[in-house]
Protein backbone atom coordinates (compact mmCIF):
# COMPACT_ATOMS: atom_id res chain seq x y z
CA UNK A 1 0.00 0.00 0.00
CA UNK A 2 1.84 3.69 -0.89
CA UNK A 3 2.48 5.56 2.06
CA UNK A 4 2.22 9.21 0.69
CA UNK A 5 3.24 10.85 4.30
CA UNK A 6 6.01 8.46 4.40
CA UNK A 7 6.88 9.41 0.34
CA UNK A 8 6.42 13.13 1.50
CA UNK A 9 8.92 13.17 4.12
CA UNK A 10 11.48 11.20 1.99
CA UNK A 11 10.91 13.72 -0.60
CA UNK A 12 11.45 16.25 1.08
CA UNK A 13 14.65 15.56 2.75
CA UNK A 14 16.13 14.49 -0.48
CA UNK A 15 15.53 18.14 -1.77
CA UNK A 16 16.77 19.42 1.75
CA UNK A 17 19.88 17.13 1.19
CA UNK A 18 20.07 18.21 -2.22
CA UNK A 19 19.51 22.21 -1.64
CA UNK A 20 22.26 21.88 1.11
CA UNK A 21 24.58 20.20 -1.30
CA UNK A 22 24.48 22.31 -4.35
CA UNK A 23 24.34 25.75 -2.19
CA UNK A 24 27.89 24.23 -0.68
CA UNK A 25 29.07 23.37 -3.72
CA UNK A 26 28.39 26.86 -6.10
CA UNK A 27 29.42 28.79 -3.07
CA UNK A 28 32.10 26.89 -2.34
CA UNK A 29 34.72 29.96 -2.40
CA UNK A 30 32.56 30.86 0.76
CA UNK A 31 32.11 27.59 2.17
CA UNK A 32 34.96 26.26 3.10
CA UNK A 33 38.39 27.07 5.03
CA UNK A 34 39.28 29.30 8.20
CA UNK A 35 36.94 32.20 6.86
CA UNK A 36 33.45 30.82 5.99
CA UNK A 37 29.87 31.83 5.84
CA UNK A 38 28.02 28.53 4.33
CA UNK A 39 25.52 29.63 3.01
CA UNK A 40 23.69 26.33 3.03
CA UNK A 41 23.77 26.09 6.83
CA UNK A 42 21.01 28.62 6.44
CA UNK A 43 19.03 25.69 6.05
CA UNK A 44 19.49 24.48 9.10
CA UNK A 45 16.45 25.90 10.72
CA UNK A 46 14.61 23.64 8.33
CA UNK A 47 13.87 20.58 10.95
CA UNK A 48 11.61 23.26 13.10
CA UNK A 49 9.41 23.06 10.61
CA UNK A 50 9.59 19.03 9.25
CA UNK A 51 11.47 16.50 10.93
CA UNK A 52 12.45 15.47 6.84
CA UNK A 53 15.12 18.33 7.29
CA UNK A 54 17.11 16.29 9.50
CA UNK A 55 18.52 13.60 7.71
CA UNK A 56 18.66 16.27 4.53
CA UNK A 57 20.90 17.87 6.37
CA UNK A 58 22.82 14.79 7.29
CA UNK A 59 23.10 13.65 3.67
CA UNK A 60 23.63 16.75 2.22
CA UNK A 61 26.49 18.29 4.62
CA UNK A 62 28.03 14.84 3.94
CA UNK A 63 27.97 14.67 -0.16
CA UNK A 64 29.12 18.11 -0.36
CA UNK A 65 31.91 17.83 2.21
CA UNK A 66 32.67 14.28 0.84
CA UNK A 67 32.74 15.91 -2.77
CA UNK A 68 35.15 18.63 -1.40
CA UNK A 69 37.74 16.25 -0.97
CA UNK A 70 38.07 16.14 2.99
CA UNK A 71 36.59 12.80 4.69
CA UNK A 72 36.93 13.72 7.93
CA UNK A 73 35.09 16.74 7.43
CA UNK A 74 32.54 14.48 5.35
CA UNK A 75 32.41 12.27 8.75
CA UNK A 76 32.79 14.72 11.88
CA UNK A 77 31.64 18.07 10.08
CA UNK A 78 28.59 15.79 9.21
CA UNK A 79 28.34 14.37 12.23
CA UNK A 80 27.97 18.18 13.71
CA UNK A 81 25.37 18.90 11.24
CA UNK A 82 23.41 15.54 12.62
CA UNK A 83 23.44 16.88 16.10
CA UNK A 84 22.75 20.36 15.66
CA UNK A 85 19.58 19.05 13.50
CA UNK A 86 18.16 17.30 16.10
CA UNK A 87 18.47 19.76 18.52
CA UNK A 88 16.51 22.00 16.56
CA UNK A 89 13.89 19.83 16.04
CA UNK A 90 13.91 19.20 19.80
CA UNK A 91 13.15 23.21 19.95
CA UNK A 92 10.06 22.87 18.41
CA UNK A 93 8.45 22.31 21.96
CA UNK A 94 9.26 25.87 22.73
CA UNK A 95 6.31 27.30 20.78
CA UNK A 96 6.31 29.02 17.59
CA UNK A 97 7.92 32.12 19.01
CA UNK A 98 10.67 31.16 20.80
CA UNK A 99 11.35 28.01 18.97
CA UNK A 100 12.34 30.30 15.63
CA UNK A 101 15.16 32.50 17.70
CA UNK A 102 16.15 29.23 19.51
CA UNK A 103 16.38 27.01 15.93
CA UNK A 104 19.70 28.51 14.86
CA UNK A 105 21.76 28.14 17.91
CA UNK A 106 22.71 24.70 17.98
CA UNK A 107 24.14 24.70 14.45
CA UNK A 108 25.76 28.21 15.37
CA UNK A 109 27.77 26.80 18.54
CA UNK A 110 28.11 23.24 17.50
CA UNK A 111 30.26 24.17 13.99
CA UNK A 112 32.38 26.89 16.21
CA UNK A 113 33.13 24.53 18.58
CA UNK A 114 33.86 21.66 15.88
CA UNK A 115 34.74 23.43 12.69
CA UNK A 116 38.05 24.35 13.98
CA UNK A 117 39.39 21.03 14.64
CA UNK A 118 38.64 19.62 11.36
CA UNK A 119 40.36 22.55 10.35
CA UNK A 120 43.42 21.89 12.28
CA UNK A 121 43.44 18.10 12.02
CA UNK A 122 41.56 17.25 9.21
CA UNK A 123 42.54 20.26 6.99
CA UNK A 124 45.60 20.64 8.41
CA UNK A 125 45.58 24.60 8.90
CA UNK A 126 47.89 25.14 11.78
CA UNK A 127 48.07 28.96 11.50
CA UNK A 128 45.36 31.95 11.04
CA UNK A 129 46.88 35.43 10.09
CA UNK A 130 50.02 35.99 12.19
CA UNK A 131 49.12 33.58 15.04
CA UNK A 132 50.59 29.94 14.58
CA UNK A 133 50.13 28.73 18.38
CA UNK A 134 47.54 26.00 18.85
CA UNK A 135 45.42 27.56 20.94
CA UNK A 136 45.76 30.75 18.90
CA UNK A 137 44.62 29.30 15.51
CA UNK A 138 41.70 27.27 17.33
CA UNK A 139 40.41 30.48 18.91
CA UNK A 140 40.96 32.61 16.16
CA UNK A 141 39.15 29.65 13.64
CA UNK A 142 36.52 29.35 16.30
CA UNK A 143 35.38 33.01 16.43
CA UNK A 144 35.87 33.38 12.68
CA UNK A 145 33.14 30.00 12.46
CA UNK A 146 31.03 31.72 14.77
CA UNK A 147 30.64 34.95 12.82
CA UNK A 148 30.17 33.52 10.00
CA UNK A 149 27.50 30.74 10.70
CA UNK A 150 25.89 33.71 13.16
CA UNK A 151 25.09 35.04 9.45
CA UNK A 152 24.64 32.15 7.51
CA UNK A 153 22.06 30.68 10.60
CA UNK A 154 20.48 34.03 11.63
CA UNK A 155 20.72 36.73 9.44
CA UNK A 156 19.60 34.07 6.36
CA UNK A 157 18.13 31.05 8.00
CA UNK A 158 15.73 33.02 10.30
CA UNK A 159 14.47 35.47 7.93
CA UNK A 160 13.82 31.63 5.37
CA UNK A 161 12.28 30.25 8.57
CA UNK A 162 10.17 33.18 8.88
CA UNK A 163 8.91 33.52 5.24
CA UNK A 164 8.60 29.38 5.00
CA UNK A 165 6.24 29.39 7.91
CA UNK A 166 4.02 31.99 6.52
CA UNK A 167 4.27 29.99 2.99
CA UNK A 168 3.32 26.83 4.76
CA UNK A 169 0.56 28.49 7.04
CA UNK A 170 -1.26 29.22 3.34
CA UNK A 171 0.19 26.33 1.50
CA UNK A 172 0.87 23.53 4.08
CA UNK A 173 4.22 21.83 2.14
CA UNK A 174 5.79 21.11 5.43
CA UNK A 175 4.03 18.74 8.19
CA UNK A 176 4.30 20.50 11.24
CA UNK A 177 3.52 17.86 13.84
CA UNK A 178 4.49 18.79 17.67
CA UNK A 179 5.15 22.40 16.98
Amino acid sequence: MYNFQKSRAVTTGAMIAAGYAVLTLLLFQFSSREIQVRVSEALCVLPLLTPAAVPGLFFGCFLSNLLLGNPIDAVFGSLITLAAAILTLRARKLGDKVSAWVAPLPAVLLNAIAVPLILYFGYGIRAFGNADSAFSVLALQSLSVLIGQTIACYGLGLPLLFLLRKINSKYHFFEEKGV
